[in-house]
């Protein structure tokens, strides 16, 4: 994996575009600080870009009783940048009704979009409907659904969720599904690049003509998300400027287990032992 230096330049780039996908804004085990530190990083100019893409699953439910204090200083943070940036909103399998999200934030919200990049065409979108197992096992998703969070819950590391993934011949399946059919599907549209969230697998593969990536999640430790820069695209890993669990043993992880090809971080990610 090559491993970027921070440096001065890096902090006067404009991105094309900054793309999140699976805050679930409402689930107890949604990062909303680390949200709120990215995103007053780009209200205050410390991140430029033309565009912020919320590539689905913003919420993880339309019950907005569950949204924290945390949680709604999300949503306002994101209001306010509507008035300064374009903010695209791409619809998840858990947002619900996009005419309650256009309304609740001002956003524009669409189920997938087309960026041209320096020689790509970028197709973005959740990559839920190509998720076959969701429609065929509703009730065994739900279930998945819970176990996984509680792992989450129960291991403030979130090694043991990570390692349940990998360990599911079933999700892996699932996901090398999304992406060949996110693939073929972007190919049909003259897409070269596609970016994929749903699967909390944060993955850049340029490997085919087609180069595939998942901006990952915000409910594991390291939060992910993908830059977008005259056709570059870099899978980035969020380093809060005050890490949460600084208190406690780290080590530096260059590869995360679940990922493949060749991520692009800014620098190394801590992650407690």
């Amino acid at each position: 994996m090559n491993m970027l230096p921070p440096t001065a330049a890096s902090t006067t780039l404009v991105y094309d575009a900054v793309i999140l996908s699976d805050l679930h804004l409402g689930s107890d085990n949604c990062q909303a600080k680390h949200l709120c530190e990215f995103l007053e990083r780009i209200e205050d100019g410390r991140l430029r870009t033309a565009r912020l893409i919320l590539n689905g699953d913003v919420f993880d439910s339309i019950d907005f009783r569950r949204l924290k204090k945390t949680h709604w200083k999300v949503l306002s943070l994101i209001r306010k940048l509507s008035d300064q940036i374009d903010i695209i909103w791409l619809c998840g399998n858990h947002d619900g009704s996009a005419d309650i999200v256009s309304h609740l934030l001002g956003t524009r919200v669409e189920d997938e979009h087309t960026l041209a990049s320096g020689p790509h065409q970028v197709l973005i979108l959740h990559g839920h409907r190509f998720d076959e197992f969701l429609d065929a096992h509703p009730i065994l998703t739900l279930v998945s659904d819970m176990v996984y969070y509680l792992l989450l819950r129960v291991d403030r590391t979130h090694r043991v969720a990570r390692l349940a993934k990998k360990s599911s011949k079933t999700f892996l399946r699932c996901a090398q599904k999304i992406e060949e059919r996110s693939r073929e599907y972007a190919r049909g549209k003259g897409c070269t690049v596609v970016c994929c969230g749903h699967t909390h697998q944060a993955i850049s593969d340029p490997s085919q003509d087609v180069h595939y990536f998942n901006s990952g999640c915000w409910t594991e430790l390291p939060c992910t998300y993908l830059t977008v820069r005259d056709g570059r695209i870099e899978l980035q890993a969020f380093e809060p400027e005050v890490e949460l669990l600084a208190a406690e043993p780290a080590t530096l992880i260059t590869r995360p287990m679940l990922w493949t090809g060749a991520a692009v971080f800014p620098t190394p990610v801590a992650v407690p032992e």
